[in-house]
Parts: structure tokens; C-alpha cells; sequence
């Protein structure tokens, strides 16, 4: 059986297809089979004012799909230049990896999947920032 499996923590909040699931009290796991669902755990939503990064306004960008508050199709080429402009700047093996998963996600219309692989980056941005700052 393919398809997303989430891990829970006790209290946690998922938002599936525009309804908030909040987990009981105990650890629990969920499978979801119904392809193409939009699905984004709370607890890794970007606030707008966060969204103050190059990373972060794409990733903010594929969560605004996920929330079903943008379409794919009115952000698909915008979240495409915004990753391809990313690969300019982030040029090391692993970073160019995480953006052509990111790519191909939104190629293929799995914006979870790219929203995982962009967070990928958020540490080294951070780090890059840091370091400009020293």
C-alpha cells in the first residue's frame, strides 16, 4: 500500500483538505491513500512575516497550495523561477539535490513533497545568513 504515512504527537494538528485534525493523546500514526490530498502539519506552517527568506516565501508559496488558498496552476511557474533562482545561489551537491526534488514536485503537482524537500534548506540558508552577518 503506497501512499503518506504520518507519525503524530499527542495534541498535534494537521490541516488535510481544508479540515484542522487535531490527534488525541497518545502517539498515533495515519495512512493516507487518497492521492494528490493536501496535507501540511501545523506545527511546520510559516506565518506570512516569516516568510521573510528567499526559502521561506517558496516554501510559504507551496504551503499557500497546500492550504488551498492559491491554486497549482497560478503558482506553479512562480514557485518554478523561485527554485531555479535559489539553484543559482545554492550551488553544493546537496542543495542542488533537495531543489530538483522540489522541482519535481511541483512538476508533478506534490506540493507536500516539495514543501519537505525546501525545509530541507532552511539550516543552511541560516547558516549562510549568519555568516554574511559576521
Amino acid at each position: 500500500m503506497g501512499g503518506l504515512v504520518l507519525k503524530l504527537s499527542p495534541k498535534e494538528r494537521i490541516l488535510i483538505n481544508g479540515a484542522v485534525i487535531e490527534n488525541g493523546d497518545r502517539r498515533s500514526r495515519l495512512s493516507i491513500v487518497t492521492p494528490n490530498a493536501n496535507i501540511l502539519r501545523l506545527r511546520d506552517a510559516i506565518h506570512p512575516e516569516d516568510a521573510n527568506t528567499p526559502v521561506r516565501r517558496v516554501c510559504y508559496a507551496a504551503q499557500l497550495v497546500l492550504t488551498g488558498d492559491e491554486t497549482a496552476e497560478a503558482s506553479r511557474h512562480k514557485m518554478l523561477r523561485n527554485i531555479e533562482e535559489l539553484s543559482q545561489i545554492l550551488t553544493d551537491s546537496d542543495s542542488r539535490a533537495l531543489l530538483a526534488k522540489a522541482s519535481e514536485a511541483v512538476l508533478d503537482d506534490q506540493y507536500y513533497q516539495c514543501l519537505k524537500a525546501l525545509r530541507g534548506l532552511l539550516p543552511r540558508e541560516e547558516r549562510l545568513f549568519a555568516a554574511r552577518l559576521s
